[in-house]
């Protein structure tokens, strides 16, 4: 029992370690992209954080698997280094009863996957796009400060308001639009306000900045036929944002009626929450023996083949699951095959771990 709480809390503290680390890296690369969609006016900057925040679980679900499997390379890469696994040997561990303690652990990582994977991981997902949808409602200008300019949604355009008011009316509205005319050379549209207020039709499809007292330049940058228009009252129609292409709709959907459900790409996506908890327990059988090394070796010799065999199986689940979600693999079959076909090699892997070698016919007859 001392040497399962050994090795538990070694394996625990390295997943914990190493998932942190490759969660700052996805969540980083996430962040950023969330802030260009902010600076374009896509999203409100205040609903960043929660968005992310939403969408931990999912993260989660993904690099748990990873993060286990890294940590059963490098801990008992360290203990191979370090001798201690002979010791280990000499005193009676049998190399099976280390991979039944690396079982054990892995149960309780594949329990926390499975529950992020069924449960939190869609109902943090159906949060996030709920959030994400509301912003493609916001007016062009819900979002502006007064002596700041913000770029017009599609990044055609700029737009600057010295103050708004509590009422939403703006003061001192500048607009700056380019576009193209007729003959494909580029045009500048340039609007100058004193006053002006976002308004919606009678029928609330389409938005539009009512403008007061102003004046309006449109023309080709550099030539001197600039139309000048001056006007009392100006109303200029915004352009509707454009759906957000989010592909993987489904992972938002409750397992429970993914479970009734028998659409291709829900049967892919319930069966993919299931393989995510496989994962820890098929990875953990090929770390196992991939962490054996050579003290002569070095620690991270064996880390090299052993991500790659992790990188194969993973891209063969996504590749099996699009073609449950075309059509083209019968549901029955789904991504299980894939499973067997790894646990197969991580059988394999166990086998020559533990000694076993195929015997050659005639092997061990003795001549007369």
């Amino acid at each position: 029992m001392i040497i399962f709480r050994y090795l538990a809390r070694d394996l625990l503290a390295t997943t914990a370690a190493v998932a942190l680390v490759l969660l700052m890296v996805v969540m980083s690369s996430r962040f950023v992209q969330y802030l260009a969609d902010a600076a374009e006016g896509k999203i409100d900057p205040n609903v960043i954080f929660a968005i992310m925040g939403y969408r931990l679980p999912a993260f989660l679900d993904l690099i748990l698997p990873l993060a286990f499997f890294l940590a059963v390379l490098l801990s008992y890469g360290r203990l191979y280094q370090d001798s201690e696994m002979t010791v280990l040997h000499a005193c009676g561990v049998s190399q099976m009863r280390i991979a039944a303690y690396t079982l054990a652990v892995a149960l309780v990582v594949a329990g926390i996957v499975a529950s992020l994977s069924l449960w939190l991981s869609p109902q943090g997902m159906a949060r996030a796009e709920l959030l994400i949808d509301a912003q493609k409602v916001r007016g062009e200008f819900d979002a502006m400060e007064g002596g700041k300019f913000y770029p017009l949604r599609g990044g055609k355009g700029v737009s600057y308001t010295e103050q708004i008011r509590e009422d939403g009316h703006m003061e001192k509205i500048f607009l700056v639009e380019a576009g193209a005319d007729a003959a494909g050379e580029p045009r500048m549209v340039i609007v100058v306000a004193e006053r002006g207020e976002p308004k919606r039709s009678d029928q609330g499809q389409a938005a539009y900045l009512v403008l007061s007292n102003g004046h309006r330049y449109q023309g080709v940058p550099g030539r001197a036929d600039f139309e000048v228009t001056q006007f009392a009252e100006y109303g200029q129609r915004l352009p509707k944002p454009t759906p957000r292409n989010r592909p993987g709709w489904s992972e938002s959907v409750p397992t429970s009626v993914l479970r009734r459900s028998t659409d291709p790409e829900h049967v892919a996506a319930l069966q993919w929450r299931y393989s995510t908890a496989l994962l820890v327990l098929v990875v953990t059988l090929m770390a196992v023996p991939l962490s054996r090394t050579d003290p002569r070796k070095g620690r991270f010799a064996h880390i090299l083949p052993a991500v790659f065999l992790y990188i194969a199986y993973l891209v063969s689940l996504n590749a099996a699951r699009g073609a449950v979600e075309a059509g083209a693999v019968s549901p029955a079959l789904g991504l299980w095959w894939i499973h067997l076909l790894f646990l197969g090699i991580g059988a394999g892997l166990m086998l020559w771990w533990t000694g076993w070698r195929p015997r050659r016919p005639g092997a061990g007859l003795v001549r007369a």
